[in-house]
């Protein structure tokens, strides 16, 4: 039995494992994961998706190293906008966190620890000058000091390091042209170098599993207008709430995907890009559902989705050469580019009608309203032909389409043309919708 879940997990895995070599992740945590030690599993889990070919680059914060500095030295802490002011005795504390915290970083990235899942591993970390910072200025009559704001990833040097299989470590520090050091937020750096590399993926590290409804329910999945809509609700987790605005640009400006994760849960940025479930959310500028029209590409697709229910008799046999001929009257549904499901419209205009057939979905996602998203774009695609009614004919799911409009018809009422071709050894129903 463990040997049969590993090779399902295994080919579960299979196809991210393929998109995701040479693709770039910027991955954003902050300094609470380098304090309590959950940092050193996820650095082994950072080490096996290099191995795996994702170029990665890391970009950390360290809030809480400053206010455990700043309240070692006495010196007092003061925020305007909820963004820390830097004078320069705080600059300075600044500078000590992040000198620290980047070789603490490094250090649990260097994977040769007896008994860790990449022992052997070699990981280079490379870090530089790559953040052109200038100052955030004054606010409201404040002089933000040496608060900072990005004005410049060098995105080709970091792609150099990351072409040569390097790690980028990016530190929550700038500098000016002038020579001087800036204090900068780690949210705003790593959405800066998301944009700037084209990176596919944008992650923030969270302190719950992400975003949640008001009952304490993961949401999976939200467009870019979907997290607006919550961070106006106003019932997000703070760190939630700081993080989703990063994540609306992000995708705004041609990042695919946003995703936050659990800083608990171990495994959870595997889980996450190698699970079809996930275990955090994705954030995504567009709709990830979608239905479309088939393509000859998409025959072999379609073939997986449906053999199995043909094998059951809910589906009549179909041929590949069959599909190849009538794939303009096939349409397919797509989740996260991935194909789910799949339905056809024959249309016999002689009669004003039009045959719904080779409904399918896939078992994983039968419980997504899939199946109505397919049956509705039919019912358009006949309306937009002047059409008034659609049939079904079905051997074993009559209550299903019962349930969405459709009533039991003699099979006389078929247009002549489709009668010629009933199968009377399946015996199937006849149902009809009108439009």
């Amino acid at each position: 039995m463990l040997t049969r879940e590993f090779v399902l997990t295994f080919r579960e895995a299979a196809p991210y494992i393929n998109t995701y070599r040479g693709k770039t992740f910027v991955l954003a945590l902050g300094g609470e994961s380098l304090l309590d030690g959950d940092f050193s599993s996820m650095a082994q889990d950072i080490n096996l998706l290099v191995s795996l070919g994702v170029r990665i680059v890391l970009v950390h914060g360290i809030r809480p190293q400053i206010e455990a500095l700043l309240k070692r030295h006495g010196i007092a802490r003061l925020f305007h906008r909820d963004r820390r002011v830097t004078d320069a005795a705080t600059m300075d504390i600044v500078k000590q966190a992040a000198g620290a915290t980047r070789h603490d970083v490094e250090a649990r990235l260097s994977m040769g620890m007896p008994h860790s899942p990449m022992y052997g591993a070699h990981l280079r970390v490379a870090g530089g000058n790559f953040v052109t910072a200038q100052p955030l200025g004054v606010l409201d009559g404040v002089d933000m000091q040496y608060t900072g704001q990005v004005r410049r990833v060098d995105a080709a040097a970091i792609r150099q390091r990351l072409d040569q299989g390097e790690l980028v470590l990016l530190t929550p520090v700038g500098y000016s042209l002038t020579g001087e050091s800036f204090n900068l937020t780690m949210e705003e750096l790593a959405t800066h170098a998301a944009i700037a590399l084209k990176a596919e993926k944008l992650i923030f590290v969270v302190e719950g599993r992400g975003a949640v409804e008001q009952d304490g329910q993961l949401i999976s999945s939200l467009t870019a207008l979907q997290a607006e809509q919550l961070l106006e609700a106003g019932s997000l987790p703070e760190d939630v709430a700081a993080y989703l605005p990063y994540t609306i640009r992000a995708t705004r400006e041609g990042i695919p995907r946003a995703h936050l994760i659990s800083r608990h849960e171990d495994g959870a940025l595997l889980l996450e890009h190698f699970t079809r479930g996930g275990n955090g959310t994705m954030i995504a500028r567009d709709p990830l559902v979608r239905v479309r029209n088939a393509s000859i590409d998409d025959v072999g697709d379609i073939l997986a989705l449906i053999r199995p229910l043909e094998e059951q008799g809910v589906l009549v046999r179909r041929s590949r050469e069959r599909l190849e001929v009538e794939i303009g009257e096939y349409a397919v549904l797509e989740h996260d580019g991935k194909i789910y499901g799949c339905v056809a419209m024959h249309p016999f205009p002689e009669a004003d009608t039009a045959e719904l057939a080779c409904l399918a979905v896939s078992p994983a996602k039968r419980d997504g309203g899939f199946g109505e998203m397919l049956l509705r774009h039919v019912e358009y695609q006949a309306r937009t032909q002047g059409l008034q009614s659609l049939f079904v004919l079905t051997t074993q799911t009559s209550h299903w389409f019962v349930e969405r409009g459709f009533a039991e018809a003699d099979k006389n009422s078929l247009p002549l043309s489709r009668q010629q071709f009933y199968n009377y050894q399946r015996r199937s129903k006849v149902f009809v919708k009108k439009l």
